[in-house]
């Protein structure tokens, strides 16, 4: 992929000029790039007047009589959308810009890669600068990533998560966004991380609170959002709808006194649409708009997705709120605007720059950004379980029975038919946060190719289930591709399907109906793969028990279809994680709104054996672990120790393993998790390759907030470091002493 370099931003154009004129007497202070940030902003709101303020508090923060330039939100989960279902940018009437698309936030954690979702943001953020310089679409400030934990699969927005374990999910945020903001002076886009904070349920969000102590705040809940933040400097964020313990987040302290004064955060704080409205006719926070608008920039929003202009003047008007007020909350967005080379006296540089005239192409239609498509869905893809078929059938139970080799993956060298099934086969379902690829290859396309011309494909979607079976049965193979509609396949806070979800809907119902197309194509031919196309966890459990092969994979990637065929056909080894457990029983899980996750959620503290762990998942060969010494046997202060281990590739083919590294308490004096992720790297081992996986572990990551204290305490203690590749199994283990 092409480097980025100091992209900046708009087309130069005369009408540019003549819109937004610079002030005759030549640069002022505000728009010299040799100027300290600061004195530009000084400069900046001394020259600005009051309305001029207010209007800046838009997601837009162009002053055209100063000549300034600002820059709106484009939504950008997975590829930058300019136009999908949910028709986020410019409004139905606008012509559709296609744009490259990666699966789905929860696939791409599925990858485990900080690196290749660095480089996936970096291509997105790429699309962004082009799309606003070229086609005067979109804007520079990209509402990605999704920066909230997944505790509960039955939330309708897992889709947009990463994952479920704070540490997971904050490495991976981290990285996306520093590939959307890239390193060099100028930010080619800002990533702004979403929905601050505990925003895991649709049902009632608008007033819902969300209740948790100050421990789990520090812990579990803020932690990706401060890793974005500390370690890759991300400048904006979006508040959520909800309260935290019956605050709105739109007008909680916590935005000044942590994220401010502890993270060293001074950028954009964004509302959520409608949230300013919300405290007044949803949760009844604020008798008026006026006083929750006060109450908002008081404690720092200083964007609004809302009508907010005139609670803005009424607040001003009855002395709530002071100029003062508004220019202390406006520097952060001018950090931004700077950050993004917007102040700048021309702002506008060649078009060559960032290769609009190269070769004539866009650049979501070169060959780079598609095989980065392809192989995030390749990494993507998690392998559940790979079994032999039985030779025969109706034997006694202690009958013993022979076996072939597992099902997977599939050799188009000895197949004559493959039959492909489901109603998902034959599609590439996009989200409501997606944008238009510019094509798609569906399963059924991908098997096609990657089986060749020597193998005879048929297809049935299996709405009858007969007609399913007919053809599963005079095929040598069935592989069935079922799951859920990303968008339900219907409008705005509508899911007929109760165990489907999506944004303003949780779901009621973790039973896969698709599963009996699944149960039918088995009973007619037992040499099945079940694909499960999902943007969320099934309890799949007879699928599990029953089918011999199944894939795991999400939705949205332009190339579904050819990621999924070089995993059956073995083309890729499949190493894609879980980043979320998949439970038994719906009935395994505590209430919705119990945001207190020690109560037996997520891998951390669940009470029950989930029906696929987090961190697991398959290949086609298999890895061995070995040796784990720690490079000091004590860890105090601010100190860092070294988790060695050698992981051998026992198998006979070439493939990725996920080194996992857990750490388990074993003496403290307050509740800790049963066991957490504290480290991880994704690996390629050749086929009897030994490596020594050499993984970091910190002694601030190790510690638990006090809260009588309201400080981090490292307390005396011994940890003990588990390696392995899944949550539940981790074969090698050292015991590692904590000293203050």
């Amino acid at each position: 992929m092409k480097k980025i370099g100091l992209v900046l931003c708009l087309i130069a154009s005369p009408a540019f000029a003549q819109t937004y004129p610079l002030p005759p007497s030549g640069p002022a202070v505000y728009a010299d790039p040799r100027a300290a940030v600061e004195s530009r902003i000084d400069d900046l709101l001394r020259k600005m007047t009051l309305d001029e303020k207010i209007d800046a508090f838009s997601t837009n923060p162009t002053v055209p009589r100063l000549g300034v330039v600002g820059t709106g939100h484009v939504e950008g989960l997975h590829g930058l959308a300019l136009g999908g279902p949910g028709h986020w940018e410019g409004g139905r009437n606008e012509t559709v810009i296609p744009t490259t698309t990666f699966p789905q936030s929860r696939g791409l954690g599925q990858t485990w890669d900080p690196e290749l979702l660095r480089q996936a943001a970096a291509q997105e953020a790429y699309e962004v600068r082009y799309a606003f310089g070229k086609y005067h679409r979109g804007g520079l400030v990209v509402r990605a990533p999704n920066s909230d934990l997944s505790r509960d699969p039955r939330w309708g927005r897992s889709e947009e998560s990463y994952g479920e374990d704070p540490f997971l999910v904050g490495t991976l945020a981290a990285a996306f966004a520093r590939g959307l903001q890239g390193d060099g002076k100028y930010w080619t886009t800002s990533s702004l991380l979403k929905h601050f904070l505990a925003n895991s349920n649709e049902d009632g969000r608008d007033s819902s609170s969300s209740d948790f102590d100050t421990r789990l705040f520090h812990e579990y809940y803020s932690v990706p959002f401060r890793m974005a933040i500390e370690n890759a400097h991300a400048n904006a964020f979006m508040t959520s709808y909800n309260s935290w313990n019956k605050v709105p987040m739109t007008a909680n302290p916590v935005l000044r006194d942590v994220v401010m004064k502890d993270w060293g955060f001074d950028g954009i704080i964004c509302t959520d649409a409608g949230a300013l409205t919300n405290m007044v006719k949803a949760s009844h926070v604020y008798p008026d708009l006026a006083h929750a608008t006060a109450a908002a920039v008081k404690a720092g929003i200083n964007q609004f997705l809302d009508n907010y202009r005139q609670g803005m003047k009424d607040a001003l008007a009855q002395n709530l709120l002071t100029e003062a007020d508004l220019d202390r909350n406006l520097r952060g967005v001018f950090r931004v605007m700077i950050k993004l080379g917007m102040l700048d006296p021309n702002p506008m540089v060649s078009q060559a720059t960032i290769g609009f005239n190269d070769g004539g192409l866009d650049p979501w239609m070169k060959p780079e950004p598609h095989a980065l498509a392809r192989k995030a869905t390749d990494e993507s893809i998690v392998l559940l379980k790979n079994e032999p078929v039985a030779l025969a059938t109706g034997l006694p139970a202690n009958a013993k029975v022979p076996m072939r080799a597992p099902v997977l993956p599939l050799d188009a060298k000895q197949l004559k038919s493959i039959a492909v099934i489901g109603p998902l086969a034959d599609m590439v379902e996009l989200d409501w946060y997606s944008g238009t690829p510019p094509y798609t290859v569906t399963p059924l396309a991908g098997i096609r190719s990657a089986a060749g011309t020597g193998v005879q494909v048929t297809y049935a979607d299996g709405s009858d289930l007969a007609t399913a079976a007919a053809l599963a049965k005079s095929a040598d193979v069935a592989v069935v591709v079922i799951g859920n509609n990303p968008t339900c396949g219907a409008g705005w806070n509508k899911c007929p399907l109760p165990s489907d979800g999506k944004e303003a809907i949780d779901r009621k119902s973790m039973t896969l109906a698709q599963e009996e197309i699944a149960k039918a194509v088995y009973a007619a031919n037992s040499k099945t793969v079940v694909v499960l196309q999902t943007s969320f966890p099934f309890t799949t459990n007879w699928t599990q028990q029953n089918v011999p092969a199944i894939v795991e994979m999400t939705h949205n990637s332009q190339e579904q279809g050819d990621g999924l065929a070089d995993v059956l056909f073995g083309a890729y080894n499949p190493a894609g994680r879980l980043t979320q457990t998949w439970v038994r029983d719906m009935a395994d899980l505590p209430p919705m709104m119990d945001y207190n996750i020690r109560d037996g959620r997520t891998y951390m503290y669940a009470r029950q054996a989930p029906l696929y762990a987090f961190g697991y998942g398959l290949s086609y060969t298999t890895f061995e672990y070995s040796h784990i010494k720690l490079s000091e046997p004590k860890l105090a202060g601010s100190g860092t120790v070294t988790v060695r281990v050698d992981v051998r590739n026992t198998g006979r083919r070439d493939g990725d393993e996920v080194v996992q590294m857990y750490v388990r308490h074993v003496g403290s004096k307050v509740e800790r998790a049963r066991q957490e992720l504290k480290g991880f790297t994704r690996v390629h081992l050749r086929a009897g390759e030994l490596q020594t996986v050499a993984l970091p572990l910190a002694a601030k990551d190790l510690r638990y907030w006090d809260e009588a204290a309201k400080a981090w305490v490292l307390e005396p203690d011994q940890v003990q470091v588990l390696v392995g590749g899944s949550s539940d199994k981790l074969p090698v283990s050292a015991t590692l002493e904590i000293s203050q």
